[in-house]
């Protein structure tokens, strides 16, 4: 961004959307991030999440994506003590993927209480990667490979569009761009979860399946299993999405603020060991090209 008071205009706007969701903003924790990615602001796509669960309550989650492709976001973030440095491979995971694959940008996530959170590595539209090649990687959770069959027998494993890195929570979101069809239909949600060993899906998931754009697993360092899946919709308006809409998301949704013309949301159900929860990205900063990059024309 050209100058502190655009930084300080965003600051407002973040601060102004927490309150929404009742919670309040921390300007020592959200500052020192916004100044941090500050030359890299005024040409990224700036959302908003918020959630359900007991896992997502107390904070305001903010995203920054079409960061620049040779930025390794996490090293801005321990270079600014925006995160500390730690011996455990979700710390040199980021390095030996971009060192490893084709990044076309990055992204970081971050909550306004709770600080950094996340990278986001995006991989060339044309040029998905392979889980087979990424369970070379020596940082990789074990339970990618273990569960590569898996992947495979739902033809995902040749399909990953994309990488987060969850630091506090040491976990990997793999996302799968341009999934097969049968994947959104009721019988593939169920299969998948199902093999997935988590429970059979609410029919507020199945319906959101009829619709739906995105597939992402959650994998751990910890744990063998699958430890979660979602389901992801894009729509100018959730309200008119086939699911009844979480009464704190959609509170959220009445006021959401925006700057672009476009008005772009992603209402998103995960399915995980302790039931499904229910998310929502909604765009400040909205940006056309997100929606090739997010390969959501496939299922259009």
């Amino acid at each position: 961004m050209s100058n502190k008071s655009e930084l300080a205009g965003l600051y407002s706007v973040i601060e102004e959307s927490a309150r929404l969701v009742d919670v309040t903003c921390s300007r020592e924790t959200v500052w020192p991030i916004l100044t941090a990615y500050e030359d890299t602001l005024a040409r990224a796509v700036v959302a908003f999440r918020v959630a359900t669960g007991e896992r997502n309550a107390g904070d305001f989650d903010c995203r920054f994506t079409m960061l620049p492709k040779d930025m390794d976001p996490y090293a801005v973030a321990l270079r600014n003590g925006l995160s500390q440095k730690t011996g455990h491979p979700v710390g040199s995971l980021l390095g030996e993927l971009h060192r490893a694959f084709p990044i076309a940008s990055s992204g970081i996530d971050f909550g306004v209480v709770g600080g950094f959170k996340k990278t986001w590595s995006f991989f060339p539209t044309d040029d998905l990667q392979s889980l087979s090649d990424l369970v070379r990687l020596a940082s990789l959770p074990p339970s990618v490979a273990g569960n590569l069959d898996f992947f495979t027998r739902h033809r995902l494993a040749d399909r990953v569009s994309l990488v987060g890195i969850d630091y506090p929570n040491r976990s990997v979101n793999l996302y799968f761009g341009a999934a097969p069809e049968e994947t959104f239909r009721a019988d593939g949600i169920r299969s998948i979860l199902r093999d997935a060993r988590l429970a059979e899906p609410s029919e507020r998931l199945l319906r959101l399946g009829e619709q739906a754009f995105g597939i992402y697993a959650t994998l751990t360092w910890d744990s063998p299993d699958v430890e979660r899946i979602t389901i992801a919709a894009m729509t100018p308006d959730p309200t008119t999405l086939p699911v009844r809409i979480e009464p704190k998301i959609e509170h959220y949704l009445d006021e959401a603020p925006y700057s672009t013309d476009d008005r772009q949301f992603v209402y998103a159900i995960t399915s995980s060991p302790k039931g499904e929860y229910h998310k929502l990205q909604s765009y400040y900063k909205w940006q056309p090209r997100v929606e090739n990059i997010l390969l959501v024309s496939d299922h259009r």
